[in-house]
């Protein structure tokens, strides 16, 4: 039977009872077969024929029976996410979300989100989804170097891409951001702006990319020979009060630092905050370089150095790879290093 049947009306859609595949059918003119199929968009379907089902199908509400599609094709339809509530990362789950609905968009998943722990890498959770068949693939982020959920996700053959790498022999999907190159080009622009003693905020040091912050870090002031310092007392998954209670006293300690590295928004304005209790002006006695993730910190200071980080496209790439991985594609052509975009102004001489 042609997709397009000729001669037949559409009818109107019905004003009760949940949409089917045979309500669609009703409404277009499509075979019941035609619009199942247009739905899957499967490529021997017209484009313009899936598109005019997938309009309709909206419109009207239609939900696919997730039940009877497991049963039928093994395949739930979802992908599931391990949300982390970045407080150091401005924006961090509204920007993958979007990124990630960019990368689903006209296919039949579906995502569902789990909160998760900033001080728990939630194994327990991953166990659930894989143990019950809860979702077709996992992504989450905030990876440790030998990471419990990575190990299990493996063992499992359950498909995943990790936000962040680790340093497991085996191979496995990944996006990531190169936090070396982010810390590497922050400390030497903040050396070539006249700071004798950068400092940089380190994230957690059981998260992997803590190890290629400091990396890049110290290789810069390594290669310059200058004095630095890296506080214990903090790190980016303090409180804003307490960096910036920090950052006051150190200030009115001797020898305290005067560049600044800051992995995110939050922590830089509150670097900046608690340098201003103690009399200190940004660009006169000190610099900050921080990463930016929204617009936020360019308005508030703009005499803030940044280096951005895109993460929406962050969450597109970690779909697109996903969906690849689901399909069969091969691990080693689903990693990727996503790599910051460098704007710096000239360093000059301070103000």
């Amino acid at each position: 039977m042609s997709d397009t049947p000729r001669g037949m009306v559409p009818q109107a859609i019905p004003k009760s009872g949940k949409p089917t595949l045979r309500t669609i059918s009703q409404i277009t003119g499509f075979a019941v077969t035609t619009v199942s199929r247009a739905l899957s968009n499967a490529p021997q379907i017209s484009l313009e024929t899936r598109k005019r089902v997938h309009e309709v199908a909206a419109n009207i509400g239609y939900l696919p029976d997730r039940a009877a599609q497991r049963l039928k094709t093994g395949r739930t339809n979802v992908i599931s996410v391990l949300l982390d509530p970045h407080e150091e990362i401005l924006g961090y789950g509204i920007s993958i979300m979007h990124g990630l609905a960019k990368a689903l968009k006209d296919t039949p998943y579906h995502l569902i989100i789990t909160p998760n722990l900033v001080n728990g890498n939630n194994v327990d959770a991953v166990r659930h989804i894989v143990r019950n068949g809860m979702a077709d693939g996992l992504i989450f982020s905030r990876t440790e170097p030998f990471d419990p959920r990575v190990r299990l996700l493996l063992e499992n053959g359950f498909p995943f891409v990790s936000h962040g790498r680790t340093e497991f022999s085996t191979e496995h999907p990944y996006v990531d951001y190169d936090n070396f190159a982010f810390a590497y080009e922050a400390t030497r622009w903040l050396i070539a702006r006249g700071r004798r003693k950068p400092t940089i905020i380190l994230p957690p040091k059981r998260l992997t990319f803590s190890q290629h912050l400091l990396h890049g870090f110290m290789t810069a002031v390594r290669e310059a020979g200058v004095a630095y310092e890296i506080p214990e007392e903090i790190d980016l998954d303090c409180p804003v009060e307490r960096i910036r209670s920090y950052m006051s006293w150190r200030a009115g300690q001797p020898d305290a630092p005067d560049g600044f590295a800051c992995g995110g928004e939050v922590c830089a304005l509150a670097t900046i905050t608690g340098m201003s209790d103690h009399g200190l002006t940004l660009g006169r006695e000190y610099d900050v370089v921080a990463k930016r993730t929204s617009q936020l910190l360019s308005q508030i200071q703009p005499k803030v150095e940044t280096i951005y980080e895109d993460l929406t496209d962050t969450g597109e790439q970690m779909g697109r790879l996903l969906l690849a991985r689901i399909a069969g594609e091969e691990t080693a052509n689903l990693q990727m290093l996503l790599k910051p975009q460098f704007h710096f102004s000239n360093p000059g001489a301070a103000d």
